[in-house]
C-alpha cells in the first residue's frame, strides 16, 4: 500500500513539475516526493520538519484550513505566513472519497505555475488516491474491531475464535513478536494505525466508569528491546500515562497481555514516578496488587481514603513507604515529627487499626495502594 501512495505522489510530482508531498487529514507524513534540485529555496522549514518529523505544527495547520481545504473539491492556493513558519506560497490538492476529505497534496507554489489541464489531471490522481485511503480506512476499522474483540473475548471458544479471525487479518506478522501498550484514559477517537510507529493494530475498549482505554499492537524486533513500544506510547499519551505489557509471540495471549498493559498504565497514574510509561515488569507490587483489586475499598479503611482526609491518607502511605521509620517519613513529608506522630494517631482513630501490628498496617499499605488503582 505505501508503495501504491509513493508512486502517485511521484506521478503527480511528474506532471507538476515540483515535488509533492501527500498527508493525511490530520496532517501526518504518508509519502513525499524527491528533492531533486539545487535550490535551497525549494526546501523551506515547513516541508523539511514534515519529512523529518512526519506530522505539521498546530500553528501552520491553522493557517492551511483557514483557507477551506477541508471543504475545497479543487485546487486551493495558499500564500506564505513568515509568522506560522510558511515561508512559500503552496498549491493543496485536496484528497475526497465520496466527498469526505481524506488528505492532501502539498507542493511548493512558484510563478508561472503548472496550467489548468495539469491541474486537472493532477487533481485526477488525488481521486485516486483517495480511493486508496479510504480502502485503508475500512480495512483499520476491521482490523480495530478484530483486535478488540481478541482482547476482550475472555476465555473458552470465543476467545480461540476472535484470536484466529485477527491471525487472518494481521497475515503473516501475526506469529512474530509483539507487545500491547494501553493508553488510559483515552480521549478521542481512535487513531489510525499508520499515524502510530510500529503498530499492527489499534482499537479503543470501554472500561466501565473510567470512560475508555487505548490498546495498541506493537511489533517488536527482540523481547529486550521495547523502544518501538515506548516511542507508540510517547506518540500517544499525551497528557493521559501508558503501560506496555510483556512481550509475546504470536496472539494466543492477548487477553492477558491487554490486563498486564492496562494494570502498568493505571500503575502510572496511581504512582507518578513509575510513568509516565509504565512497563509491567517494572511496576513491582501493583503487579500482585491489580490481581487482587477490587473497586470496593476495604470498610475499614473507607473512612482514610474520603476526601477530607487525603492529608492523613497520604502521610499513612508514606510511613508505611518508609518501612514505619519515623525520621524518614517526616522529611520525606517536610514535617515535624510531632506533627507525624498526631497525623498517625489520627490514622489510628479513623479505621480503628494499631500501626504497630503488622498484620493491620499490611491491611493499610494494600487498601491505600489499591485505592489509587
Amino acid at each position: 500500500m505505501k508503495g501504491d501512495y509513493q508512486e502517485l505522489v511521484d506521478e503527480i510530482s511528474a506532471l507538476l513539475g515540483a515535488p509533492a508531498t501527500l498527508e493525511n487529514r490530520d496532517f501526518g507524513l504518508i509519502a513525499f516526493g524527491a528533492h531533486d534540485s539545487d535550490d535551497d529555496t525549494a526546501m523551506d522549514p515547513v516541508r523539511t520538519r514534515s519529512i523529518l518529523t512526519r506530522k505539521s505544527t498546530p500553528a501552520v495547520r491553522a493557517w492551511f484550513e483557514g483557507f477551506g481545504i477541508t471543504r475545497a473539491t479543487g485546487p486551493v492556493r495558499i500564500p506564505a505566513a513568515p509568522d506560522a513558519g510558511v515561508f512559500r506560497d503552496r498549491i493543496c490538492l485536496p484528497v475526497r472519497h465520496r466527498g469526505v476529505v481524506l488528505g492532501y497534496v502539498w507542493l511548493l507554489d512558484a510563478e508561472p505555475g503548472p496550467t489548468p489541464g495539469r491541474l486537472t489531471a493532477a487533481m485526477e490522481v488525488a481521486t485516486r488516491i483517495g480511493d486508496l485511503l479510504a480502502d485503508e480506512e475500512r480495512a483499520d476499522a476491521d482490523l480495530s474491531r478484530e483486535f478488540a474483540a481478541a482482547l476482550t473475548a475472555g476465555r473458552g471458544w470465543q476467545s480461540d475464535m476472535a484470536v484466529a479471525a485477527l491471525r487472518v487479518a494481521l497475515g503473516p506478522s501475526a506469529d512474530g513478536l509483539h507487545t500491547v501498550v494501553c493508553v488510559t484514559p483515552w480521549q478521542g477517537e481512535s487513531p489510525s494505525i499508520r499515524s502510530v510507529p510500529a503498530a499492527a493494530a489499534v482499537a479503543v475498549l470501554p472500561e466501565g466508569e473510567s470512560g475508555e482505554s487505548l490498546a495498541v499492537l506493537v511489533r517488536l524486533r527482540t523481547p529486550e528491546d521495547l523502544s518501538p513500544a515506548r516511542t507508540a506510547a510517547d506518540r500517544l499519551r499525551a497528557a493521559a500515562p501508558a503501560g506496555i505489557a510483556t512481550p509475546r509471540r504470536g496472539l494466543a495471549d492477548l487477553p492477558a497481555a491487554w490486563r498486564e498493559a492496562n494494570t502498568a498504565a493505571r500503575a502510572a497514574t496511581a504512582q507518578p514516578t513509575l510513568g509516565p510509561v509504565a512497563e509491567w515488569a517494572g511496576i513491582g507490587p501493583y503487579r500482585l496488587l491489580a490481581a487482587l483489586y477490587h473497586p470496593e475499598v476495604d470498610p475499614v479503611v473507607a473512612p482514610l481514603v474520603a476526601p477530607a482526609h487525603a492529608e492523613l491518607a497520604r502521610t499513612a502511605e508514606v510511613f508505611l513507604d518508609n518501612a514505619g521509620q519515623a525520621g524518614r517519613t517526616a522529611a520525606a513529608l517536610g514535617i515535624h515529627r510531632q506533627t507525624l506522630y498526631y497525623r498517625l494517631s489520627r490514622v489510628e482513630q479513623l479505621t480503628g487499626l494499631d500501626l504497630d501490628d503488622g498484620e493491620d498496617r499490611l491491611l493499610l499499605h494494600m487498601s491505600l495502594k489499591s485505592a489509587r488503582l
